[in-house]
């Protein structure tokens, strides 16, 4: 008889993960409560309490630190719906985490984060505040499940090795894909897919445009997304009006066909710290062409072709040779994903992690957040 799964308390500060605007942090968190109980847990979601700030606004960090307070205390007198430990995806300056620390003490639990992230240089500015919470929670945290190469030297360097664990990207691979290692088609198929929003997301648009402009031959682009700077990346595409068609935003099933049916993913990848979308073309056996950088370095691998960023010739060159070689990229993508990124591989780093830091739920018998190691009296897997 297998054991009884251990009630888990998840919270994500940036984004909850019924969250009605599809994003990549949405799917994490979403992911993250289907891995769980392969790793012997009882997710619940405790709190919908979004702490996001991405202004710099200090009035508006005080009203949600103020929220977060009546939240946590709420939380607590419901003793965390009788979990055994608390686990928050995402914790960084622009959405720390105000829960899950001030929780797990008051109450005993062990607390653990996903995707942990400091920013030294953020503890002056417009987000000092959230940067400080965020570093006091991620100081807290009894285990750190890092994702990024981006994160991981800050964490190193603040002394939190010894609570760090590696934890690859994931995501459910699903069946094989009806093209997997299909050659490419004239005219070629590009598709990306992306938020459409200012800064890093609509870098990476104008960068692809760019290079499209540099592309020479046949081709048509499909774009999924929408957001706030949409009309910022129709412009950037203006010029090839003809061969790019929008589609606006679209649920995972719909992605997933249309990852199917593409030849090559097309996405810059500026500044992106996992690379979701990487990964779920990969599961679909979509090679992807991207800006060269640690994210796309580290998940893309054999599975595409990678350029140097900024350069719209070398972005172009890259789909041209992505293109040629695009039946082993697809059996190289999907085969990385099965080997490094499926759910069972998740389950079982978080099983090995977090059952030595969960106590006998509603016990309080655990050490409390911030102790930065497991208890005598906690349960093991």
């Amino acid at each position: 008889m297998s054991a009884p799964l251990v009630p888990l308390a998840f919270y994500a500060p940036m984004k909850p993960p019924d969250h009605p605007t599809p994003s990549g942090d949405r799917e994490i968190a979403r992911l993250l409560l289907r891995v769980l109980p392969l790793a012997g847990f009882a997710p619940r979601l405790v709190s919908r309490l979004r702490v996001l700030d991405l202004a710099g606004d200090a009035a508006a960090q005080a009203g949600l630190t103020a929220a977060a307070e009546a939240e946590a205390a709420r939380i607590v007198a419901e003793r965390a719906g009788g979990a055994g430990l608390w686990l928050t995806y995402h914790c960084h300056y622009k959405a720390p985490d105000l829960l899950g620390p001030a929780v797990a003490a008051r109450l005993g639990l062990g607390y653990a984060i996903v995707e942990p992230s400091l920013s030294p240089r953020r503890l002056e500015g417009p987000w000092a505040g959230f940067a400080a919470a965020a570093a006091a929670a991620v100081s807290a945290a009894d285990r750190l499940f890092w994702t990024t190469e981006r994160d991981r030297p800050a964490l190193e360097a603040a002394g939190l090795a010894a609570r760090m664990t590696a934890l690859a990207p994931f995501l459910d691979p699903g069946r094989a894909p009806a093209r997997l290692g299909a050659p490419a088609r004239a005219p070629l198929r590009l598709l990306s897919v992306a938020m459409m929003r200012p800064g890093d997301k609509a870098a990476s648009y104008r960068r692809l445009a760019a290079g499209l402009a540099a592309l020479e031959g046949d081709w048509r682009l499909d774009v999924i997304g929408d957001g706030p700077a949409r009309a910022e990346v129709e412009a950037a595409l203006a010029g090839q009006a003809a061969r790019v068609r929008f589609h606006g935003a679209a649920e995972p099933a719909a992605v997933r066909a249309a990852m199917e049916t593409a030849d090559l993913l097309l996405w810059p990848g500026v500044g992106e710290g996992v690379g979701m979308v990487w990964i779920e073309a990969a599961a679909a056996g979509l090679p992807a062409v991207a800006e060269a950088g640690p994210a796309a370095e580290a998940v893309i691998g054999a599975g595409g072709v990678l350029a140097a960023p900024g350069d719209a010739a070398a972005l172009a060159g890259a789909i041209r040779a992505a293109a040629a070689a695009r039946p082993a990229l697809s059996r190289a993508a999907r085969a990385q994903v099965l080997a490094h990124h499926g759910l069972e591989a998740a389950a079982r780093v978080l099983a090995a992690a977090l059952h030595p830091l969960a106590t006998a739920p509603g016990s309080g018998a655990g050490s409390g957040a911030g102790s930065g190691a497991g208890a005598a009296g906690r349960l093991s897997a």
